[in-house]
């Protein structure tokens, strides 16, 4: 597996300049064929079959969290090189969105397949006891990648939260896969969950893949400061991560190391740990690279793509 990319150059911060035009954007929100189971049970449409690279996998695994919008072909492949390239065995979830009853298979699949993935499959029920059934789940014991799609977060977790489905999540990234999704497949990935709300966020629970954080998608292109900020005055203990469209954080479990891949940008919105003072905000580009303890250290260096200071 390549190892975690690095620019080779590290700065303190973006001049103030920067900085400055970054949190106006920010303080803004400028916005940059199937036959369904009975019980609504695995959609499956394999590419090809051969031994699963779980050995290739790094330790600890990997989340790719999108903000929503189009899925950049960079933040595709990224997910594909994480679980494990042409070896990867991917599961797409679809449930959140309203239209998964009479989900497309191909169409879901069309843009996964092209990567020349080792296989593809589509899961998805609305029944709880189907997520807890044995043959429901067996792709997940196989698979080195999971894709949450977009649509509403709380109908991930309605069916999903505290079943076989969500222990066979966490088992997939103890043995080093990947779990992905964009939207309110962002939403999910921890444990204080955004679940609604445009100004004051209506909080509810999560899956905990990224414990000590928790995220905002579409996060300047709808203006999501206030509501993250929200969900940090009840939760100060957190970081908050608002993530853009057509961007993606990608975060190694184990190092807890941070990147940016995608069009847009990140916001951590790191709480005063005192609550003397407004919440810090550190703007994430493309290449940037970081962690979690880094965040909440305002003198930390963030490793980047771009050398601010040569331009």
């Amino acid at each position: 597996m390549p190892t975690w990319p690095s620019s080779g150059r590290s700065i303190r911060r973006a001049p103030r300049r920067f900085r400055a035009t970054l949190y106006a954007v920010v303080l803004a929100g400028t916005g940059l064929v199937a036959t369904l189971g009975v019980n609504l049970a695995a959609l499956t449409f394999e590419a090809k079959t051969s031994e699963i690279g779980v050995s290739r996998l790094t330790p600890g695994g990997a989340l790719v969290i999108c903000g929503g919008g189009a899925i950049p072909d960079a933040v595709r492949a990224r997910f594909v090189e994480l679980a494990g390239g042409p070896k990867a065995r991917i599961v797409i979830i679809p449930t959140a969105s309203q239209f998964a009853d009479k989900v497309d298979v191909a169409t879901i699949l069309k843009p996964w397949l092209a990567r020349g993935l080792d296989s593809a499959v589509v899961l998805h029920t609305r029944s709880r006891d189907v997520a807890n059934d044995p043959e429901f789940v067996k792709p997940l014991s196989e698979a080195t990648g999971v894709w949450f799609g977009g649509g509403r977060q709380s109908s991930l977790t309605q069916t999903y939260l505290n079943t076989e489905v969500e222990r066979q999540l966490k088992v997939l990234l103890d043995r080093g896969g990947v779990i992905g999704g964009t939207s309110a497949g962002a939403a999910v990935m921890t444990r204080v969950m955004i679940d609604r709300g445009r100004t004051k966020p209506d909080l509810s629970e999560g899956f905990d893949f990224l414990p000590g954080a928790v995220v905002d998608q579409h996060f300047l292109k709808r203006n999501r400061l206030g509501r993250l900020l929200g969900a940090l005055t009840a939760h100060p203990e957190l970081i908050g991560l608002g993530i853009d469209e057509r961007t993606a954080l990608v975060v190694q479990i184990r190092s807890r190391l941070l990147s940016v891949v995608g069009d847009s940008y990140v916001v951590a919105c790191v709480p005063d740990p005192e609550g003397d003072r407004p919440a810090r905000l550190e703007i994430l580009k493309p290449g940037d690279q970081t962690d979690l303890s880094s965040l909440k250290d305002p003198h930390a260096t963030i490793a980047s793509a771009i050398d601010f200071e040569a331009l």
